[in-house]
């Protein structure tokens, strides 16, 4: 897999807070060897490469730089169950043809992938500009081009609305809570749904009491995926509304 360039940029450049929040761009020799792993969610099987090595980015002088800016954290370079979790909530419903669906801290893209699978047009977004690329690579690798990119940080919600809101494994912090409710309440349509999938993290009483505080309806449905060395990992994927 060859990924595009960082960014033509000096390396003070790459780590910037802008109107638009805080964009980082790991850069591409911090993860030049890759993880590659066939993910099978239903009757589907989609390739996905990823870093893997998150413990070793935490030592990467990029990292130091972005976590003193803003605690920022490599998270998106693994491949976490909760992701898989998402992607079987998405096919286990029907959605309208060419949805249009918005995944948040998509990481390696996975359920953005799922979505695409479903004929869904998807937009990838992440605080990290790397990470976006990598989604972007691996939709490519699995044959779909109905696909848009959108470096974002979800603090700032931009002027956007969509039917779909996706998210994987994002309330692994208290300080994320606040933030992702005002970014649904902002960015989903009337009618349309978020997906929202974790791994049942110490955050999830917060979250559920800050859904109920913004009067968002939801449901939990309790789901299993494999984690590391295949044990299986117990979590939930919230159907949230407004």
């Amino acid at each position: 897999m060859i990924l595009p360039s960082p960014a033509d940029e000096p390396a003070d450049e790459i780590n910037k807070e802008v109107d638009k929040g805080f964009i980082h761009t790991t850069p591409t020799e911090a993860v030049s060897q890759l993880t590659h792993k066939a993910i099978t969610i239903g009757e589907k099987t989609f390739q996905i490469a990823y870093p893997g090595n998150a413990d070793q980015l935490l030592d990467h002088p990029s990292t130091h730089d972005a976590f003193d800016a803003d605690e920022y954290m490599p998270y998106w370079a693994e491949l976490w169950p909760s992701s898989q979790m998402l992607g079987e909530a998405l096919l286990q419903q029907d959605w309208p043809e060419n949805h249009t669906a918005l995944e948040i801290g998509c990481g390696v893209g996975l359920p953005g992938i799922v979505a695409l699978s479903l004929g869904m047009h998807v937009i990838f977004s992440d605080y990290d500009a790397t990470a976006v690329a990598f989604a972007a690579r691996n939709a490519i690798a699995n044959n779909f081009t109905n696909f848009e990119t959108r470096p974002l940080d979800w603090r700032v919600p931009p002027e956007l609305q969509v039917p779909l809101i996706l998210a994987a494994d994002v309330i692994y912090e208290e300080r994320n809570i606040q933030p992702l409710i005002q970014f649904i309440k902002a960015v989903l349509t009337p009618d349309g749904v978020c997906l929202l999938s974790d791994s049942d993290r110490s955050t999830k009483g917060g979250f559920r009491y800050a859904l109920k505080q913004a009067q968002l309806k939801f449901t939990r449905h309790k789901m299993q995926a494999p984690g590391p060395k295949d044990r299986m990992v117990t979590g939930s994927v919230y159907q949230i509304q407004k």
